[in-house]
């Protein structure tokens, strides 16, 4: 994938864990950009190793380990 296709897949994944998380989120829109290019990269990847190479259901891992940042992330700065 090109930086661009990254992005776009990062702005997509960090929207939606901002969505199911649901939570006053101290993030802005590049913070929810490089989240979701991060859940993307380590949810997609570590996706791929436990369930195989499954076209279309990365997304699932990348959005799990979006979320999971995104809490992270919202823990560690102050409010």
């Amino acid at each position: 994938m090109g930086p661009l296709e990254w992005i776009v897949v990062g702005t997509i994944v960090g929207l939606l864990a901002r969505l199911m998380l649901r939570s006053a989120n101290p993030v802005g829109c590049l913070g929810t950009i490089f989240i979701g290019i991060a859940g993307a990269a380590i949810g997609g990847r570590v996706w791929e190793e436990v369930f195989g190479n499954q076209k279309g259901v990365a997304w699932i891992g990348s959005i799990l380990a979006a979320m999971l940042l995104l809490a992270i992330f919202s823990r560690l700065m102050p409010r």
